[in-house]
């Protein structure tokens, strides 16, 4: 059995207000009716197992209302709008789901839940959003407010009027676990080029190179998990080949050359304050962990660690800020035995939010999505783990329009005693928290 459920708001939420407030900076010529959320659901259900699970997990019963449907139906007009407008005659309804392939934590959230409710035959395919405009919406325009207001095409996906049965067929795909040996050691460099093209490992030749020739002495070919090891590792994200590599500097205040910019700005400024102190070394572990440690009092070090996400900012504001915030999260608790995050900060850097809209280059997106976003995307992570984002700061200027400046940082408790460890041989590995999606994995 497939069936959707329809979870609406009596009076108009925040959601509605934002949509509402888009459509007037953009001078789009139509108005919301309303906004909700859709759950498609299969399983051996029945009607009554279906009302308890939306009254009872879906619905707030006092600001909400529901509907149950069929594949391809919507809920009748009059239940979504509750007084129609003077002379409105059409509507265009459209409904916003993430790619079947990527990771939509709120399927498994609600699976859970429904079998604390007794209800384990419940099987959540897809979670989304559905909105309601007055008028019947020519294409052009509905292109413009998906592109511009509801959706990234980047991780989502957008359906005009019920939705089509090729909804429920593109369900993601499944995996089996399998040895997979990629052809190596005896490819040309046109084809090393094109293999990490087509596994997107966005490596050099040069680097491609050195793979081979280690493989070669190993007498064997790459796993596929292997080789996306190798390319994480080696990539610009965890290795900051950029900032390590020689930088010739122009500005206002002259000319100057960094042999490692790494190694020649953040590294120095710190051994340059450590030396300040006097010799009263305050800094207990640098550039080793997950995060850097400094002496607090005398029953703990204080941990902290900064990162930046800025293009995954700029292609995706709410889940590269999030991930951003999350990733500084798992480092100080990763640093040592353990730290105990108490305190996020931020650090926003962004074009002027009105930009004009004729100004705006293809495939970016405009400054004023881009702060709600990362707004939204570190205030979501921090608030619902309880860790309470204590300061931060925006700066806006002109130069930040396709790449802003997301820096996230978490501040946290380790015991002393605690702020190291050694990995050893036979020591077992235990991932804990959500499936990761193909977003995350390709």
């Amino acid at each position: 059995m497939l069936c959707e459920i329809d979870i609406y708001p009596v009076a108009p939420d925040a959601e509605y207000r934002r949509i509402l407030q888009e459509l007037r900076d953009l001078k789009i010529p139509t108005s919301l009716l309303c906004s909700g959320r859709v759950y498609l659901l299969a399983g051996e259900v029945s009607g009554e197992a279906l009302e308890r699970l939306a009254v009872t997990l879906l619905t707030d019963t006092v600001t909400e209302r529901y509907a149950l449907m069929g594949p391809g139906q919507l809920p009748p007009v009059q239940k979504i709008v509750a007084d129609m407008p003077n002379g409105l005659h059409a509507i265009t309804v459209l409904t916003v789901l993430p790619h079947p392939d990527v990771m939509d934590p709120v399927v498994e959230s609600v699976m859970l839940a429904a079998r604390d409710l007794g209800l384990p035959e419940v099987r959540v395919l897809r979670t989304g959003r559905r909105y309601w405009f007055a008028d019947a919406l020519p294409r052009e325009l509905i292109d413009t407010i998906t592109r511009k207001i509801l959706a990234n095409e980047v991780i989502e996906e957008v359906h005009i009027g019920a939705l089509p049965e090729s909804v429920w067929c593109a369900l993601g795909r499944s995996y089996q676990l399998q040895r997979l040996e990629v052809p190596l050691r005896y490819a040309s460099e046109e084809e090393l080029l094109r293999l990490s093209r087509d596994r997107h490992l966005a490596l050099s030749l040069e680097e491609m190179a050195a793979v081979q020739q280690y493989y070669r002495r190993l007498g064997r070919e790459p796993t596929d998990i292997e080789l996306e090891t190798i390319a994480q590792t080696w990539s610009e994200h965890c290795l900051h080949k950029t900032f390590k590599s020689p930088v010739e500097y122009y500005g206002v205040d002259g000319q100057r050359r960094y042999d490692n910019l790494l190694r020649d700005t953040i590294f120095a400024a710190t051994e340059m304050t450590r030396r300040q102190r006097g010799g009263s070394d305050w800094c207990v572990s640098v550039f080793r962990d997950n995060a850097g440690i400094v002496r607090f009092d005398e029953r703990y070090h204080v941990c902290f660690k900064v990162e930046t996400h800025n293009h995954p900012s700029a292609i995706e504001p709410y889940g590269g800020a999030n991930t951003g915030l999350g990733g500084v999260i798992r480092d100080v608790l990763g640093t040592g035995l353990g730290g105990k995050p108490i305190a996020n900060t931020d650090v926003f850097c962004f074009a002027p939010p009105d930009w004009p809209e004729d100004a705006l280059p293809a495939g970016v997106l405009h400054p004023r999505r881009v702060i709600r976003g990362v707004v939204a995307g570190v205030r979501d992570y921090g608030n619902r783990m309880g860790i309470p984002t204590v300061t931060g700061a925006v700066c806006f200027d002109p130069r930040y329009l396709a790449n802003p400046l997301v820096f996230c940082g978490t501040v946290g408790l380790i015991p002393i005693g605690k702020e190291s460890k050694r990995p050893l041989p036979g020591d077992l590995i235990v991932v804990v928290g959500g499936r990761t999606g193909r977003d995350g994995i390709h």
